[in-house]
């Protein structure tokens, strides 16, 4: 069993077991129960684990792919014919429809 990551929110790290149980890679959580503690202790925080080691790297590109992804998507980038800002995400502005720049 490896340890990929570990967060305080159980929600994240849920989310990332259903990511990488959706790419069939098997998984466990440890800790799962502990994080509701009112003490705030990193080494007992939910714990996202993998069962087979050769799954290690796809698992953490899946992961680093998300976070990519969700770092993108909370940026904005500037149109380059209106000025206006649109969600990095967008593929084209919100206001004039013009194509945006990729980062």
């Amino acid at each position: 069993m490896i340890e990929l990551l570990r967060y305080r929110d159980i929600m994240k790290v849920t989310y990332y077991r259903d990511l990488l149980e959706n790419a069939d890679i098997r998984t466990f959580i440890r800790n799962d129960n502990l994080s509701t503690t009112a003490t705030s202790i990193p080494e007992f925080y939910p714990a996202l684990c993998i069962l087979d080691e050769a799954d290690q790297e796809e698992a953490m590109s899946l992961i680093n792919e998300d976070i990519q992804d969700e770092e993108m998507a909370c940026g904005e980038v500037v149109c380059k014919d209106c000025q206006e800002s649109s969600p990095a995400n967008f593929g084209t502005c919100w206001n004039c429809g013009a194509e945006l720049p990729t980062r």
